[in-house]
Formats: structure tokens, C-alpha cells, sequence
């Protein structure tokens, strides 16, 4: 399995907020994405996850069969700053939810719902909705959002937030599995995640708009 970009370039709105980034990952590796507040880390993160559209370059995804014609967005979980659930469904119901419209992407099974929230710490809190839970707790089942449906690549943007140091570690332990079953993971953070295989990539933006894009 494979997962790479090769000199990507974005714009949001007339701003050009990174150029020419590259890398390449292979089965079990993570790209830690590092910088300040509008270095283009998001920005990156949803290009990769097909979200926004590139200026230039391209992502690419191989899958372990070899098969190349699918988008990266097609095999990747992303998790942005928002949960992506609704606060007066019940927690069952927001994850039976996502199991059912995402399905299991090729070479993998995902958990039941309850599994899922046994995983993340929460067994038994299924029944109750999800705008009651602490800020905590809500991210917590955003992250069993991911275990319910299987995708290899996890794209995570600023994944600790509202959690607290015990959640840090749970977080850290389910990226580790995740890797540790071949996926791939791309994570934007100011705190360390504790990731093996990883590698850091510092974005520091571009403040010459235009200058040796198509270079």
C-alpha cells in the first residue's frame, strides 16, 4: 500500500498557502504535520482527504492488491476539528449512522458500535445522546467513528483536542494499532503524538503568492 504526493500546491480564496510538498508513504508510516496557526497544515490535510482541490500536483493512492484507480479520499477516515455528529441522536445512532453510509473499504472489517465504544472507553453510554456528553467524551466517539467503518488511511487534524491526558494516551494507543494492522496515518498536531514510523513535516507557509508555482 501506498499513499503519495508529489508537488502539491494549494489556494484558499486568492491566498497560496503552501507549495511544492511531497512525500511518500508506505504500509504502517505516519506523516506528523508541524508548523504555526495557517502554515497550511489543514489546508494539506484536505487536499489529501479530496476535500479541496489542488493548484497543482497530484495525490495518489495503491492499494495492497495494487490497484491505483481509486481517489485517496475513497480509503481515508478524516477527522477534523468538528465531531461530524448530531448533538440529539443518540450516540448508537450517530455511529450505526456512519457504519452504514462509509461500509468497509477493501482489506478490512470494522467494529460494531458498541465495540467501537468499548474501544474508545465508553462502553454502556450508547444509549444517550451525543450532545449530552462532555467535550471529552464527544471526541472520544469521533474517534470510534473511525474503528466502526475500516478505511486504511487516517487523516487526523489536531486529534487531542478537548482530550485529556488519559484520552492522549488512549488516542495514541489506537494509532499505534492502526498502524500496527498496515494503515497509514497523517496527523496535524502542536503536541506529540508518540507515533512510530513517523516522520515530521514542517509546513511554513508561502508568502509569495505566485512566485515559481509552475516552476
Amino acid at each position: 500500500m501506498h499513499l503519495s504526493a508529489e508537488n502539491l500546491a494549494a489556494r484558499r480564496g486568492e491566498d497560496l498557502i503552501f507549495v511544492n510538498i511531497s512525500f511518500h508513504l508506505t504500509t504502517g508510516d505516519a506523516l506528523v504535520l508541524t508548523g504555526r496557526n495557517g502554515s497550511g497544515k489543514s489546508t494539506l490535510l484536505r487536499v489529501v482527504a479530496g476535500l479541496l482541490a489542488a493548484e497543482k500536483g497530484d495525490v495518489k493512492f495503491v492499494d495492497n492488491s495494487g490497484r491505483s484507480d481509486r481517489r485517496p479520499g475513497e480509503a481515508s477516515h478524516y477527522l477534523g476539528h468538528r465531531n461530524a455528529m448530531k448533538s440529539e441522536l443518540t450516540v448508537a445512532e450517530n455511529l450505526a449512522f456512519w457504519k452504514e453510509f462509509l461500509g468497509d473499504s477493501e482489506g478490512g472489517l470494522g467494529l460494531s458500535v458498541e465495540e467501537a465504544a468499548d474501544a474508545v472507553g465508553l462502553a454502556g453510554i450508547t444509549h444517550l445522546p451525543f450532545g449530552y456528553l462532555s467535550a471529552g467524551q464527544q471526541r472520544r466517539i469521533a474517534f470510534a467513528k473511525l474503528l466502526v467503518a475500516y478505511r486504511p488511511i487516517w487523516i487526523l487534524d489536531e486529534p487531542t483536542a478537548a482530550l485529556d491526558a488519559a484520552a492522549d494516551r488512549l488516542l495514541a494507543e489506537l494509532i499505534s494499532g492502526h498502524q500496527k494492522d498496515g494503515g497509514i496515518v497523517l496527523a496535524a498536531t502542536h503536541q506529540p503524538l508518540g507515533l512510530e514510523n513517523a516522520t515530521e513535516l514542517k509546513m511554513t507557509g508561502f508568502a509569495g503568492v505566485g512566485e515559481g508555482i509552475w516552476g
